[in-house]
């Protein structure tokens, strides 16, 4: 194992709490991303309403002004709250917003708006004349669904959900600033105390690499697999 100064053990410590916060972001996003691009491909226009107010909002804030703000102004709501039931109801209680769940929530709410986008795009250009072959057959929705609609969906959006995950992957680093002991903020507290950041910084940097060059291979596989049947002129072009 790497010493780094006796850093090593607490970078790799900081790098598992990378890795638990980007994947758990990441399930999370996909959730939100489908029920967005859900809610703006609805002809109900509340809902259509509020998923073009989502992605909006959310897309045109930097993603700092947002950890900052539902971190800290969370917290603060939440106070609020507290104190308000002490005032009314005698209720004694108090809600400490932890970072890793701040951090995993406020990830997922930045990118499941990008994976909206994504996947109402996806969701579109799914051939509608299999989804009225399917209907001919006398399939229920919930069965296109899972045979048609999200074989096909997944096709189309998995370059773009390669790309989101990556810039999810380098965005886990903003969480330092809330608190979170993950790796960067390791180096940066080993850079600080002995003031050879390089000596920090470099391993932090190679391990996203390590990270991100595991993952291409991991969408290539997918990409492969969702490709099946359709000829070299849909393969994911790197």
């Amino acid at each position: 194992m790497i010493d780094l100064q006796g850093y090593g053990p607490r970078i790799l410590e900081g790098a598992l709490v990378t890795i638990e916060l980007a994947v758990l972001s990441l399930l999370l996003a996909i959730v939100l991303g489908l029920l967005t691009a859900s809610a703006k491909m609805s002809r109900n226009w509340i809902l259509h309403r509020i998923g073009t107010l989502y992605t909006t909002v959310i897309r045109g804030v930097p993603d700092l002004v947002l950890m900052l703000l539902l971190f800290f102004g969370g917290q603060m709501g939440i106070n609020m709250v507290t104190d308000w039931l002490y005032d009314q109801f005698g209720i004694d209680i108090f809600i400490n917003i932890n970072e890793f769940v701040a951090g995993v929530v406020t990830i997922a709410l930045i990118f499941g708006a990008y994976m909206g986008e994504t996947f109402r795009g996806a969701f579109l250009a799914v051939d509608s004349g299999q989804i009225e072959a399917g209907r001919a057959y006398g399939m229920s929705e919930g069965l296109m669904f899972r045979r048609i609609r999200f074989p096909q969906m997944m096709r189309h959006a998995l370059p773009g959900l390669s790309n989101n995950w990556m810039v999810l992957l380098k965005t886990t680093a903003l969480v330092s600033i809330i608190g979170l002991t993950d790796m960067v903020r390791v180096a940066a507290e080993a850079s600080k105390a002995t003031h050879e950041p390089f000596t920090f910084l470099i391993p932090v940097a190679l391990i996203y690499l390590a990270i991100a060059s595991v993952s291409e291979w991991i969408f290539a596989r997918l990409q492969k697999h969702y490709n099946v049947g359709f000829g070299e002129a849909d393969e994911w072009n790197n």
